[in-house]
């Protein structure tokens, strides 16, 4: 029996039984029997269901920005923006699915030579609480735009919101079997990954969560989507505009409270203007009101689980013995942890090598940009990265530079509709998002007829 639990408050929302064996075994064949359906539908008869989706999403936002925050924490305000970016993706691919998997004509002197995209069977998908319903559409709208269904295990502490997005797309009209919530523990996972109609596995989520799964998809030589962990580097120059860059580094850092893996978390700044920046910095953050998320004007609610606070809070003390200096916050209360500010973080320090996830600002103090390219890149991860200065040609040559997934130019690092989105390194393969996102879920399969 799994529990969801109010992070803020510690009290018992819901219990979902874990499906028996012979239930897992009937939803993994009705998701090979609705696939034999799926595969030969329309694009145009899945878009509308893909609208429909995204219009009960719309009509039904505060509810289930209330599931979001009840379950998770997040603020009111983040619940809502998260529906509303959900309901976009379902449009997003609803509308260019179609054109994305046109055939492409290659030149071969030959009669006819395309390469096709075809749907490929079952996506599993193992999904994190952080952003419980804009993991899950993102991958599900390209997931049946392309032909395929899926079997959706989310994280234990959001199967309210998992609920909900199974009986959003029923109500939009997807049939039976097509997208399934299976509610099971971590030994059924290799049952399912096993099974013939599963041909892919996505996960978003730990480092080590990501290895245990790619290595059972390897095992069963299953294709598998990676977008694991992340440390960000957020790069500040000696030209860049430092009030912006400290609005910024507040919200991209503190959004969520610090629980995504594309939030900032090391903070290289050039050395001429750090003391300027981290002043700045502080003072945004020392405004932040921390409390119950379902109030109105709180910035930041708990941390989703007590285990993540403490183990926050481990990785706070563990830095100030190597070094690390405390200028702001550092308190926990249960899962509440309080917007904490650190600086003089050296690259051995714990909060520059590990992932830190929560409200834990890191301050790394670089001689020169070129030293800043060299922090920025001293990581295991690789999954976004922010670079600040007012000089656009400079910019432009140093992201290239930046060993990373994406990089983003004086503006907040964030996943789009329309751009491929994943890291490299220890932040995991594939991509998600864009074309390419749509294209990952297919069989590219070549055509040549002489």
């Amino acid at each position: 029996m799994f529990k969801t639990i109010n992070p803020y408050t510690q009290e018992l929302l819901a219990e979902y039984p874990i499906l028996s064996q012979k239930e897992l075994d009937a939803k993994l064949a009705l998701s090979s029997k609705a696939f034999q359906f799926w595969k030969n539908t329309t694009f145009q008869y899945r878009a509308d269901i893909l609208k429909r989706a995204a219009q009960i999403l719309l009509r039904d936002k505060e509810k289930f920005a209330l599931t979001i925050t009840l379950e998770m924490g997040k603020i009111l305000p983040e619940s809502r923006a998260e529906i509303e970016k959900s309901a976009g993706n379902c449009e997003f691919y609803a509308n260019n699915a179609e054109q994305f998997l046109q055939d492409t004509p290659v030149e071969m002197g030959l009669y006819k030579s395309v390469i096709t995209y075809q749907p490929i069977g079952a996506v599993f998908a193992i999904m994190p609480w952080n952003y419980p319903f804009w993991q899950v559409i993102r991958y599900i709208a390209p997931c049946l735009m392309a032909g395929n269904v899926s079997l959706l295990k989310h994280a234990p502490n959001v199967l309210g919101c998992a609920t909900h997005l199974e009986d959003i797309f029923l109500e939009a009209g997807l049939p039976e079997g097509v997208f399934q919530s299976i509610t099971i523990d971590i030994p059924q996972v290799e049952q399912v990954i096993a099974n013939d109609v599963v041909q892919l596995i996505t996960l978003t989520g730990s480092e080590a969560a990501g290895s245990a799964v790619a290595a059972l998809a390897g095992k069963h030589i299953k294709k598998s989507v990676m977008e694991l962990g992340g440390s960000d580097g957020f790069i500040v120059l000696n030209d860049a505009d430092l009030e912006l860059a400290a609005t910024v580094a507040t919200q991209s850092r503190m959004m969520n409270a610090g629980q995504a893996c594309i939030c900032a978390k090391r903070f290289i700044v050039v050395e001429d203007v750090a003391n300027d920046f981290l002043d700045k910095f502080s003072q945004k953050i020392s405004k932040l009101k921390q409390g119950n998320p379902l109030e109105e004007g709180i910035n930041m609610g708990p941390l989703a689980r007590i285990d993540l606070a403490d183990n926050l809070s481990h990785q706070l003390q563990k830095s100030i013995s190597q070094g690390g200096i405390l200028k702001l916050g550092g308190n926990q209360d249960q899962c509440n942890f309080q917007p904490t500010l650190l600086d003089g973080i050296s690259a051995d320090n714990i909060v520059f090598q590990q992932e830190t996830f929560g409200p834990l600002a890191t301050v790394i103090r670089a001689k020169n940009e070129q030293h800043a390219i060299e922090l920025a890149n001293n990581h295991r991860y690789g999954l976004a990265c922010a670079l600040w200065t007012k000089d656009l040609e400079k910019a432009s040559h140093l992201a290239r530079q930046i060993d990373s997934g994406n990089v983003f130019v004086n503006s907040l690092v964030r996943s789009d509709s329309r751009l491929p989105f994943g890291g490299i390194k220890k932040s995991g393969y594939g991509r998600e998002l864009g074309e390419l996102g749509i294209k990952e879920l297919c069989n590219i399969k070549s055509i040549v007829i002489e």
